[in-house]
């Protein structure tokens, strides 16, 4: 598969705008383990194989396990995540599958405000909204992800 297009070079200022509200999402308080596992949970969703890759990388570089890494797209079934990772992982989807879906229920809210305070919902939220919005980027430009520079690298 070849690239479309590199975001950065096209738009360089929104793209500024996109890494800035990325770093506070970063900054934002939230667990990073949670962050990396919310990420890579909606990046399976989206089918975005460079920030799935990533994700995953990321995740198991700050100490989470392989097992809990390969099986969050279980995540129901699997006896290896916390309540509030649970939590996390269901808010995401929701959002994630917000047009599927519809809506957003009084019963989805309150399962996550069991786990998460008003702000840290909001920062899930936003965390969220982040990571769709590179998973759309980088979806619909395709992006190499490095196992594919890699190989690229060695075929040349």
């Amino acid at each position: 598969m070849q690239p479309r297009l590199n975001f950065f070079q096209a738009s360089p200022e929104i793209m500024k705008a996109v890494r800035a509200l990325n770093e506070a999402v970063d900054k934002c308080g939230l667990e990073k383990s949670l962050l990396h596992l919310i990420k890579l949970r909606a990046s399976q969703i989206n089918g975005c194989s460079y920030c799935v890759d990533m994700h995953s990388r990321e995740a198991r570089g700050d100490g989470d396990t392989e097992q809990r890494v390969h099986l969050v797209a279980a995540w129901r079934e699997s006896p290896l995540y916390s309540e509030r990772e649970r939590a996390a992982f269901a808010w995401t989807e929701k959002l994630t599958r917000l047009s599927e879906t519809a809506e957003i229920t009084d019963e989805d809210y309150e399962e996550a405000r069991k786990h998460f305070s008003e702000e840290e919902l909001v920062k899930l939220s936003v965390a969220i909204g982040m990571i769709n919005v590179w998973n759309r980027l980088c979806v619909s430009f395709r992006s190499i992800h490095p196992v594919q520079q890699e190989s690229r690298a060695a075929a040349e």
